[in-house]
């Protein structure tokens, strides 16, 4: 395979000028990779009058993605544009036309990830992803390949560098979410709109990719619980702090028996472990098998170079397949039903933080609506509210069902002596 492989590029923004800068600069060591020249042929751009720093690559553009959709000799087609319904038609329509698909997109595989995936066993086509979780860490590679020959039973990670930046900053520096959120803004780590990353929305789609993959199975966004980090307060953290927890939002998929739960939530972890030392905007993702055991990997989980590396990659891998003719061999279609547990199947240890009355009786009343509830105390911190005659009551309970928790708290709301329920959150990774 000595002529160039010729490469449709859907998107020219930070992740596709960061792709077209390393095959541009990298040629020597992707030859060397796969045996040929790489080749950029067409670029898809919404606008071809923006002004660009690569004017170089101006001859190539256009507007039209029929133009590059339909070019016959290109071999590759590279989406780093976004979207997903539409992007979606012409995704399909490349596969249609046997060209092999390299995507980034992670909103795009949570939602049609699986007709996508089917319509390239379809036609004989590469379709790869790794880019769309977690940027520069290999992950989805380690579960396709590297993992492949184990039964993975928990995917638990941290798949959202601006989340984890925010959380970061509120617990080392005791600055609250508002404030911590305006400078990681001003910083570029956050949006002007951060609501699909502060929300857990953007995690919410890689772990229903993760889930997908890891467990072979058809797991859909709307599959997976989410709650986000915007009502975590300061005073939450500091309690955390002193009762030996660190505060990340946190993926977990986890199957037991063949039946699935995937939710996304601000997690209480114990300090020492090894998610807890993963600050700033980096990423992590913590897989257990029954073989492996538990394995993590670590990385920067986002950005232009980190993320184009892993669309480059992917890139190379289909040009090794073209190379040895066996594209559109490595595409598998989830192969097992999805069964979801239900809420009494969902078992973990839950923080609690209540505001009540500072006086007798109060405690024996709260002990005993556990008792009822059959839910044990694990930690108990008590503190007087100052200038007030409450107190803030800490719990961290042993593990409960997810219903007999939920049950308890609405009943918790409703006790005389229990003037609020300030916070819950879930705790993984203790006893």
């Amino acid at each position: 395979m000595e002529e160039s492989v010729k490469v449709g590029l859907l998107g020219l923004g930070t992740v596709g000028t960061g792709v077209a800068s390393i095959i541009t600069r990298h040629q020597k060591e992707l030859q060397h990779q796969v045996g040929c020249p790489v080749e950029i042929k067409k670029v898809l751009v919404r606008n071809k009058q923006k002004l660009r720093e690569n004017s170089f690559q101006d001859a190539l553009l256009t507007e039209d993605p029929q133009e590059v959709l339909n070019d016959e000799e290109i071999d590759v087609i590279v989406e780093v544009i976004g979207g997903v319904e539409q992007t979606k038609e012409w995704l399909l329509t490349a596969l249609s036309n046997h060209k092999h698909v390299v995507t980034a997109n992670k909103d795009l595989m949570a939602i049609h990830g699986a007709e996508l995936l089917k319509t390239a066993v379809e036609y004989n086509c590469d379709l790869y992803y790794e880019a769309s979780v977690a940027g520069g860490i290999p992950i989805l590679r380690s579960l396709s390949d590297g993992l492949s020959a184990d039964r993975i039973t928990k995917i638990m990670g941290i798949v959202n560098g601006t989340t984890n930046y925010i959380l970061t900053k509120m617990s080392t520096k005791g600055s609250s979410y508002d404030d911590v959120l305006k400078q990681a803004q001003e910083l570029g780590f956050a949006e002007s709109d951060p609501t699909a990353d502060v929300e857990g929305l953007d995690a919410a789609r890689k772990m229903a990719i993760l889930a997908t993959l890891g467990f072979s199975a058809p797991v859909s966004l709307a599959d997976v619980s989410v709650e986000g980090i915007s009502s975590v307060s300061d005073v939450d953290l500091q309690y955390a702090e002193r009762l030996g927890y660190t505060m990340k939002l946190i993926g977990i998929a986890d199957r037991t028996k063949g039946k699935i739960d995937v939710s996304v939530r601000p997690t209480l972890l114990p300090n020492e472990h090894p998610l807890s030392s993963v600050h700033n905007e980096y990423n992590a993702v913590y897989i257990h098998g029954e073989a492996v055991g538990e394995t993590m990997f670590y990385g920067p989980g986002a950005g232009s170079l980190p993320t184009a590396t892993a669309v480059v990659s992917d890139l190379v891998t289909v040009m090794k397949n073209m190379r040895l003719g066996v594209n559109g061999k490595s595409v598998l279609a989830p192969m097992n039903e999805k069964k979801l547990k239900s809420a009494d199947e969902i078992d973990s240890q839950y923080f609690i933080r209540l505001r009540v009355l500072d006086q007798t009786g109060t405690f024996s009343a709260i002990t005993a609506l556990f008792a009822e509830f059959d839910v044990s105390f694990e930690k108990l911190l008590q503190l007087p509210v100052e200038g007030e005659e409450l107190a803030e009551i800490i719990v961290v309970t042993h593990k409960t069902s997810k219903k007999t928790f939920d049950g308890l708290l609405e009943r918790l709301g409703n006790v005389e002596v229990v003037e609020s329920v300030e916070s819950s959150y879930c705790v993984e990774g203790g006893n």
